[in-house]
């Protein structure tokens, strides 16, 4: 029996950087000696590792390692010790947080092929690093569960695949599982991906007799053996699964033939509907399969290859990598199927000075260009920035240019990153995807290329957090620490945002998910030494009135000598626009007619505070109080709007008359006047009804049919007023207002209705009176705390 022996291969080494002050360099130098290729372009292949979590991918990538030679020792994800799961967090949970990049060579018909690959997380709350993964990437493999088939992550992220338009391989993972599936998987991928899925292996045997798999292309058997941890195997051709003989003399075979119930008549059929799959998809060989009933298998080959590129059909491969079978006939795949660089159409940007469409190829004399996708901390070398060189070559020590930002920079060093581990390399080459160390100001995003030739590539999209909480640091050391972690936090992780509060002066941290930002403090921490205090943010409510008021307001204060006087009254108004969504865009015409609607007649002078939308009229005739009397008024009313009187929260939607007073020749004094305008508002306030306000958030809920009920009764248990639903490419649609304070922790309850499948958006839209029980409930908590301080 022939044996095919895989020991690990030497992985290739390269040159150490010696940094020096030269430009970018030119092909002609490219092509000398040291500075040569170590692998052409066309024979490199940028992959991402993609799935739902837990489907095998950080495991898949750890046999990849281990088979091309990059590691000597199996990483195990569930020990701990997975090469490419090297943050403490990862180790600790069992799951990818950071897509980790590597590079391997892989030999393929006795050429070597360099693999670069990235292993991306399958958490929903760090869909961003696949996001900008696949957006520097040419080829993807999706791994899915045997079992599961399409989980939802595998739907987003195959989505995040068709929006970049990124050519894919599958690989059905975990067949010695119990309740393995193969065709289920098949199907799954069809019917809920929307792709044409092409099975080009069938597994020998599944769950405990899994020992296999049969090559429809090449119509072989291959059979792992398992005392050498996978790196061998047999091979043998398919006919001699139908020799009793044979199959009599290898229990082995037997068992696994038994447990797929695979046959003769079987095997013919689902190898023919292959072949006949592939043709479709393909004119040029249709003719010949339709004339001939049959394709060589370098025509399928090329035919497969071809199709995959065009999107057109998905090349499936089954496995099980933890126990190490199925991973060389993926990496063979991954070279016979996914794209080089040569094969992604050229770079579309923008030449920053002329506004003119400027392509790059993928050349190494082509100008130079880059997008730097990824930003993070290193212990030990500081900032570093990862790219994927589009064209051109970048040598270590040279000047780049930030075309986005107009900054010029130097390349201090250029690393070959494995994981966490770097390899201090001299030149990059287009195709590569590497670490820089030295650029400061260089965002997630930023395109650098040639000044000579500056363009702007397409930046990368990036979702809206979708949760936020409340954190403060535990001691005054912490304070400083806490604003240096949050922004260089903030620069590696574009999801990941912080602002303040206005209304409660709260920090507030916002991301992806409860799980992301448990990660976020956890790294505060660890990486930064920073001791903090987390809480849910609080709401930010307001108060208003809901009927007119007089009132006046005397501020008289003898003291010996000069005294104080100040002596005002006023008209307190509920302003009738106050729903008015864009009332802070009304136009002056718009508040002239309000201000008239608010007096019933001409409104004489007037001010408009956009921020509490609160009106002032003057209307004081005679001059009861003198002119510059009238300013400390308003002055003191805004100060008041400040702290209502209910609960402490700010007023708004009020307009205020200023109608009557008086003043003292020697007494008055512009304090006393605000002080007077001040108790004046309180005072009228008290009599007009005052309520609370709560803000009102549009939520639009994306969700499969079967998950709309369950969706609609949390919606309504959270006190939303449903405004409407549609139909939306498969997906129904609710729109509904929902009070902000019912929407925390609704990120995560969406996602366990609704199996992770439904996702939604939410922003501000207006502010409504909170129901009487609730607000109660309110403003005894706030009177109870202002009692307590």
């Amino acid at each position: 029996m022939p044996v095919k022996d895989l020991t690990p291969q030497e992985s290739t080494k390269q040159g150490s950087a010696k940094p020096d002050s030269g430009k970018q360099v030119s092909a002609k130098q490219a092509e000398q000696g040291h500075m040569s290729r170590a692998f052409k372009l066309e024979d490199t292949r940028n992959i991402g590792i993609m799935a739902h979590i837990d489907a095998g991918k950080t495991t898949s990538t750890e046999r990849i390692l281990f088979y091309t030679g990059v590691t000597y020792k199996i990483g195990s994800v569930d020990e701990g010790t997975a090469t490419m799961d090297w943050m403490e967090q990862e180790r600790e949970r069992g799951i990818t947080i950071t897509s980790a990049a590597t590079t391997a060579s892989w030999d393929r018909n006795g050429k070597k092929y360099r693999v670069n690959i990235i292993d991306t997380p399958g958490h929903v709350d760090f869909t961003v690093e696949v996001e900008r993964s696949l957006r520097v990437l040419d080829g993807a493999v999706c791994v899915f569960d045997s079992v599961a088939g399409v989980q939802p992550q595998s739907e987003t992220v195959w989505r995040q695949a068709d929006k970049y338009r990124v050519p894919r391989i599958c690989f059905v993972n975990k067949m010695d599982r119990m309740g393995a599936d193969f065709d289920h998987v098949v199907r799954t991928i069809r019917a809920r991906l929307g792709a044409h899925p092409v099975p080009l292996q069938f597994p020998l045997g599944r769950e405990d007799n899994f020992i296999g798999i049969i090559d429809f292309l090449e119509q072989k058997v291959i059979v792992w053996l398992e005392e050498t941890l996978g790196a061998k195997f047999e091979e043998f051709p398919v006919e001699k699964l139908w020799d009793k003989a044979f199959v009599d003399s290898r229990p082995d075979v037997a068992a696994a033939l038994k447990g797929s119930a695979i046959d003769k008549a079987f095997y013919d059929e689902h190898r023919n509907k292959v072949v006949e799959y592939v043709a479709e998809h393909d004119d040029e060989v249709i003719d010949k399969y339709l004339t001939e009933g049959t394709l060589s298998v370098e025509e399928m080959r090329k035919s497969i290859r071809k199709s995959t590129l065009g999107l057109k059909i998905v090349p499936v491969l089954a496995g099980s990598a933890f126990k190490n079978k199925g991973i060389q006939p993926l990496l063979d795949a991954v070279v016979d199927f996914l794209p080089s660089p040569v094969d992604v159409p050229p770079l579309e940007g923008i030449n920053p000075l002329t506004d003119e469409v400027a392509l790059r190829r993928a050349s190494d004399d082509a100008p130079f260009s880059a997008l730097a996708f990824k930003i993070m901390s290193d212990p030990f070398v500081g900032h570093v920035t990862y790219i994927r060189v589009y064209s051109g070559v970048l040598k270590s020590g040279s000047y780049v240019y930030n075309s986005g930002k107009g900054t010029r920079e130097r390349i201090s060093r250029l690393l070959q990153m494995h994981a966490n581990k770097r390899e201090e390399i001299d030149t990059v080459y287009a195709g590569d995807i590497c670490a820089c160390v030295g650029l400061k100001s260089v965002n997630t995003g930023d395109t650098l290329c040639d000044e000579n030739k500056p363009v702007v590539l397409e930046s990368i999209d990036f979702p809206a957090p979708v949760i936020s909480v409340a954190i403060e640091p535990k001691t005054k050391a912490d304070q400083d620490k806490l604003g240096v972690a949050m922004q260089r936090l903030a620069q590696e992780d574009p999801t990941f945002r912080v602002s303040t509060e206005p209304d409660t002066g709260q920090t507030l941290i916002s991301g992806m998910g409860e799980l992301h930002l448990e990660i976020i403090v956890d790294r505060m921490l660890r990486e930064y030494n920073v001791q903090a205090n987390v809480g849910r943010p609080q709401v930010a409510y307001r108060e208003t009135i809901r009927k007119k008021a007089t009132a006046e307001g005397k501020y008289i204060k003898q003291t010996g000598g000069r005294g104080q006087y100040g002596h005002c009254k006023i008209e307190l108004h509920p302003i009738p626009s106050s729903s008015h969504e864009n009332m802070k865009e009304m136009s002056t015409d718009e508040l002239d007619a309000l201000a008239k609607e608010v007096v019933g007649g001409p409104a004489g002078k007037w001010k408009f505070d956009k921020e509490h939308r609160f009106l002032f009229i003057d209307k004081i005739i005679g001059g009861s109080i003198p002119r510059e009397f009238i300013a400390p008024i308003e002055a003191g009313i805004r100060e008041a709007l400040d702290n209502g009187i209910l609960a402490g929260f700010t007023m708004v939607d009020v307009a205020v008359v200023l109608i009557d007073g008086s003043y003292h020749d020697v007494d008055s004094s512009e304090m006393a006047f605000k002080i007077a305008g001040s108790m004046a508002f309180k005072e009228a306030c008290h009599k007009a009804s005052p309520v609370l306000l709560e803000p009102i958030m549009k939520v639009e809920v994306v969700v499969p049919e079967e998950y709309m009920a369950a969706v609609y009764g949390d919606l309504n248990a959270r006190r939303s007023a449903i405004q409407g639903s549609e139909n939306r490419s498969g997906s129904n649609v609710i729109r509904a207002e929902v009070p902000l304070a019912q929407m925390f922790g609704y990120a995560t309850d969406l996602r366990s209705r609704t199996q992770g499948r439904a996702n939604f958006t939410m922003h501000f839209s207006h502010y409504a009176e909170a129901p009487n029980s609730i607000a109660q409930e309110i403003i005894d908590k706030n009177k109870g705390k202002s009692t307590r301080g």
